[in-house]
């Protein structure tokens, strides 16, 4: 596994910023098409009759180990990746929010999006099987492996178009109930995953180089379709084929509930969702998913530099195959199914005076990112204070995931215009989160 593939993936993050997708501006109490990306119902509440979305654009990059300075240190990123004995875990999430139409029409409210998704994943590397592998900087010594969990470098791109229906189903002078559900068409473009679990062994260094061997037999899964086939270290190759053909739906369902004042606003508006309720296929002529079992025997210890100079899945396989390490357990070579990953979203928004605001949002992912054909997700909380002057918004995100820690950052609203970090100032005080977004799109009536 070539080193460029996690040191491209950190600069590509980096340099790009990142965290959850629109944060502050997607809860905002200027309602729009952001909003009903997060709650469907949220189209029901539209703060104009119309609305269109030229563009909107966030990547988000998070990871456990290295902080923004260390991109301007002496040291090299892959070794910084790879310290302490906590596993490696990043996230690069992109998301690119299309054409899209929105309108409201007595008591309903409607909904047209389209999107287009780019991740790149490393989940649980051990620390010394990737210092070995990418760094070969281990001591000379044994290091003992013993990983239950499943170890995951996945790559996965695709497109979707979502058609949304809201209704209001209760209000009274005190009090509004909304209802929404979003069915997303699913297009699949390129995906790849190199998982490998119950890993138990030993990385041995001596002065003839770095060597791995197991104690009892790993499960191993290689797939890969679409472009990540031919290489997996090549950013272009997340964005050649993001949009592939329909093969795949899922599902939003959300509800709203607002308590209003006396000049019938709200004085707390509170939501729940259920988001990527569904999954895809991805049919592809170089498809391949093979479950394999790997033993490496002390006898013939696996020489961790032919891993140097690799570029796709394709090449890993050879070399195992080559020195007779693997055993298929079954291959499927056509059609495979990937999950998108399920969310459990909730927020309260609270009217402090007029024109500020304060609100709390939850993010729970409700599948585990260790499945060979799991697209991965982070728990995330947050609280934003936002002042909106109704031309103008400014608010203060403070958030916490599972991965990268707290982060704290800043987004402004001018009109349809919208810019903002979730992680700007922990960025430039060494967080491990980094954050940009921005789009504009106009309401009217």
């Amino acid at each position: 596994m070539k080193k460029t593939l996690l040191i491209l993936s950190l600069l590509v993050g980096f340099s790009a910023s990142a965290q959850d997708q629109f944060s502050g501006i997607s809860t905002t109490n200027r309602v729009g098409i952001l909003n009903g990306a997060i709650n469907p119902a949220e189209f029901a509440n539209l703060s104009k009759k119309f609305e269109i979305n030229f563009y909107g654009l966030s990547f988000d990059v998070s990871n456990n180990k290295i902080g923004f300075n260390d991109l301007t240190s002496n040291t090299n990123l892959e070794d910084l990746i790879f310290t302490g004995t906590e596993s490696a875990n990043l996230r690069i999430d992109g998301q690119i929010l299309g054409p899209s139409f929105a309108m409201k029409w007595r008591k309903w409210g409607f909904g047209i999006t389209t999107k287009a998704n780019i991740k790149f994943d490393v989940v649980d590397v051990d620390t010394s099987l990737g210092n070995a592998i990418f760094n070969n900087n281990l001591t000379l010594n044994n290091t003992f492996l013993n990983q239950t969990g499943n170890q995951r470098l996945s790559g996965t791109c695709y497109g979707e178009v979502g058609l949304s229906v809201a209704r209001k189903i209760y209000e009274n002078d005190k009090h509004k109930f909304d209802a929404g559900i979003t069915l997303k068409f699913l297009f699949p473009g390129s995906y790849s995953n190199f998982g490998f679990s119950s890993l138990s062994g030993s990385i041995i260094k001596d002065a003839s180089g770095t060597f791995l061997t197991t104690d009892q037999p790993a499960n191993l899964n290689i797939a890969y379709s679409g472009n990540l086939a031919d290489s997996f270290s090549n950013f272009d190759d997340y964005t050649k084929s993001v949009f592939g053909g329909l093969n795949g739906v899922a599902t939003d369902i959300g509800f709203n509930y607002q308590w209003k004042d006396a000049k019938d606003k709200y004085k707390i508006k509170a939501g729940l969702a259920i988001r990527n309720i569904g999954s895809m296929t991805f049919k592809d002529d170089n498809n391949y998913n093979t479950n394999y079992t790997l033993s490496i025997p002390s006898s013939n210890p696996l020489d961790l530099s032919l891993f140097e100079n690799i570029n796709n899945l394709s090449e890993v396989e050879d070399v195992l195959f080559d020195n007779n390490y693997l055993d298929i357990n079954n291959q499927n070579k056509t059609d495979f199914r990937v999950n998108l990953p399920t969310l459990l979203t909730m927020y309260a928004d609270f009217k402090i005076v007029s024109k500020v605001f304060v609100t709390g949002y939850l993010q729970q992912k409700m599948n585990n990112d260790d499945g060979n054909d799991q697209i991965t997700a982070r728990n995330i909380f947050s609280v934003t204070p936002r002042v909106n002057l109704g031309f103008f918004e400014a608010f203060l995100p403070v958030s916490t995931d599972d991965i990268s820690g707290t982060n704290v950052g800043f987004g402004f609203r001018l009109a349809g215009f919208y810019l903002g970090s979730n992680s700007i100032f922990t960025s430039l005080a060494d967080g491990k989160q980094a954050n940009f977004y921005t789009g504009y799109r106009l309401a009217f009536l």
